[in-house]
C-alpha cells in the first residue's frame, strides 16, 4: 500500500467547477482527472485505399462530392465551394493550402425521425437509425496545414452554450438537427472567432462501429471499469480497466460512456486516447485485405461535401504527419453549476478561445496575449508509478525551478514507461520548457490531462529511475 506523504497544505474544492481543485500556491492539492475518433476511424479506413494505387488514382480524379444529403446554394456557400483545396500530381492528390474540416458524429434513434418506414416495426425500444439528421453527438474542427506540416484537432463539447441561428442561445449540438451541416458550420464559426470552414464530414455511430470492425479492431487502455445499462436504447456498456483489443461494439461502448463526474468532457478525453491508438496501429499492410468492407461502410454511413480527390489529399497528408505534429485541443471553458442554469452546459472561455484560434488556426484577433510565466502556470501531476517518492521529488524539483502552482491530481491509471508532458491548453512552449528542465518525457499536445491545468505531467518510470537514483 502506498505510504502517505506529509503535505504542507491541501487546497479546498472549487465550488464553481465540481470535482476540480482550487488552484493555490502550494505544493499539493487533489483533483479528479478528466474527438476526433469519429473522423480518424473514417479517414484511416479511407487511407487504406491509397495503397491500391493505379485503379484508385483514377477514382481520385473525381470532382463529385460524396454527399448523401442535398445543400441549397446558400448552404453550399457556407463552405466556400468555389475555392480549390487540392490538386492531383502524377502520383497522388495533395493539398494546396491549409484547410479546415468540420466533423460531426451523429447518433439518431428511431424516436427522433419522422420517416414512418424507420419506425414501421415496433421493436419495443429506441433503435439506432442510419441517418445524419439528429443531434451531433461529437463535434470536431480539424485544420490540415501543409505549410506548417501540422494537423490540429479541436474537440467542441456538444453541450457548449452558444448562439444557434433560429434557436437562440442553446447547446451547439442542436445545430445539426435544426439545419444540418451548414447551420452547424455557422454556429461553430461564430463560437470560434469567425474561423472559416471549408468542408464537412458527417458519420453516424453505426458507421463508427462497422469501421472499427473493418479495420480489425483497436488495442487501447481502458482507464477504468465502465458499466452502464439503458434498456430504452438497448445500450449496454460493460468494460474492464486495462489494455484490451476492442471490436467495433466494445470500442463504441468506450466512446459512448459518459456516466461519470466529467460527463461529455471525460468522453472527449477517452476519444483522444483511442485516436492515438488508431494512429499507431491502423496503417498496417494487413488491413489492405479489408478494403472492400471499408468502402462499403464509407458509402453507406458517411456524408461529406469533400470530393474523392480532396479526401485522398487529406488522407495523404494525415498519413505523412508525425505523431508529434498532431495537436489535439479542447474548446476552453468550464462546467456550469445548477445555480447558473437548469441545463448542464460547457461555458466557453472567450479569451482563451481567441488565443487558441490565433495560435493553432491562424484566426486574426485584436487581443494581445502574454505567455504564462512559471509562477502562474498551473501544473498538475498525475502519477502512474505508485511511488510517493517520485511524486515528492518531482514536486520539489518544479518548486525549486520556479513553478509555484503545482498540485497532485488523481493518478493516471495506465502504467507509463515514458513520462508524458501534456499541453492541456495547447501551450506547447511552456510544455517544452518543462521537458527541457526535467530532461525526460515526451510532449503531447492533447486534452487528456487534468482539466484545470495548463500543463499536466503524467509521471512515468523514466522519472522514477531518476528519483530513486
Amino acid at each position: 500500500m502506498r505510504k502517505s506523504v506529509p503535505f504542507h497544505k491541501i487546497s479546498t474544492q472549487n465550488p464553481s467547477v465540481p470535482g476540480t481543485p482550487r488552484l493555490v500556491s502550494t505544493k499539493y492539492s487533489s483533483a479528479k482527472s478528466g474527438h476526433w475518433l469519429w473522423f480518424w476511424v473514417a479517414m484511416t479506413g479511407i487511407a487504406m485505399l491509397s495503397a491500391t494505387a493505379g485503379a484508385l488514382l483514377a477514382v481520385s480524379l473525381s470532382s463529385t462530392p460524396l454527399m448523401q444529403s442535398r445543400l441549397s446554394p446558400e448552404e453550399e456557400a457556407v463552405f466556400g465551394r468555389g475555392d480549390r483545396i487540392s490538386k492531383t500530381s502524377l502520383r497522388l492528390s495533395e493539398l494546396t493550402r491549409p484547410v479546415n474540416i468540420l466533423v460531426l458524429g451523429v447518433k439518431v434513434l428511431s424516436s427522433d425521425v419522422d420517416d414512418p418506414d424507420a419506425r414501421s416495426e415496433d421493436l419495443g425500444y429506441h433503435a439506432l437509425v442510419n441517418s445524419f439528421e439528429g443531434l451531433s453527438d461529437t463535434m470536431l474542427l480539424l485544420r490540415f496545414d501543409p505549410e506548417a506540416q501540422k494537423l490540429a484537432v479541436l474537440s467542441i463539447p456538444r453541450d457548449t452554450r452558444t448562439k444557434v441561428e433560429g434557436l437562440g442561445v442553446t447547446k451547439i449540438n442542436a445545430a445539426n438537427a435544426r439545419g444540418g451541416p451548414a447551420l452547424s458550420a455557422k454556429a461553430t464559426s461564430d463560437l470560434l472567432n469567425g474561423v472559416p470552414i471549408d468542408r464537412y464530414i458527417r458519420i453516424n455511430v453505426q458507421g463508427v462501429e462497422k469501421l472499427v470492425d473493418a479495420l480489425g479492431g483497436v488495442t487501447v487502455y481502458v482507464p477504468k471499469d465502465m458499466k452502464y445499462q439503458d434498456d430504452s436504447q438497448h445500450l449496454y456498456i460493460n468494460l474492464k480497466a486495462g489494455r484490451h483489443h476492442l471490436d467495433g461494439d466494445q470500442a463504441l461502448q468506450l466512446l459512448r460512456f459518459r456516466y461519470d463526474e466529467y460527463g461529455d468532457i471525460g468522453r472527449i478525453q477517452r476519444q483522444q486516447m483511442v485516436m492515438r491508438a488508431l494512429m499507431e496501429q491502423a496503417l498496417n499492410p494487413a488491413t489492405l485485405a479489408r478494403v472492400p468492407q471499408i468502402m462499403s461502410v464509407i458509402q453507406t454511413h458517411i456524408d461529406t461535401n469533400l470530393t474523392v480527390e480532396e479526401l485522398m489529399a487529406l488522407v495523404g497528408f494525415g498519413v505523412q504527419t508525425e505523431r508529434s505534429d498532431v495537436e489535439m485541443l479542447l474548446v476552453p471553458g468550464t462546467f456550469s453549476t445548477p445555480d447558473q442554469y437548469i441545463a448542464s452546459y460547457w461555458l466557453p472561455d472567450r479569451e482563451r478561445i481567441a488565443m487558441m484560434m490565433a495560435k493553432h488556426f491562424n484566426v486574426p484577433t485584436d487581443s494581445t496575449f502574454s505567455d504564462l510565466n512559471p509562477t502562474k502556470l498551473r501544473i498538475a501531476i498525475q502519477d502512474s508509478t505508485g511511488s510517493d517518492r517520485a511524486i515528492q521529488s518531482l514536486a520539489n524539483f518544479l518548486q525549486t525551478s520556479g513553478y509555484r502552482r503545482v498540485y497532485v491530481a488523481t493518478p493516471w491509471n495506465e502504467p507509463l514507461d515514458v513520462t508524458r508532458i501534456v499541453a492541456q491548453q495547447g501551450d506547447i512552449d511552456n510544455a517544452r520548457a518543462i521537458r527541457n528542465a526535467l530532461g525526460v518525457g515526451e510532449i503531447r499536445v492533447e486534452s487528456t490531462g487534468n482539466l484545470r491545468s495548463d500543463v499536466t505531467i503524467q509521471l512515468g518510470q523514466d522519472w522514477l529511475r531518476i528519483a530513486e537514483y
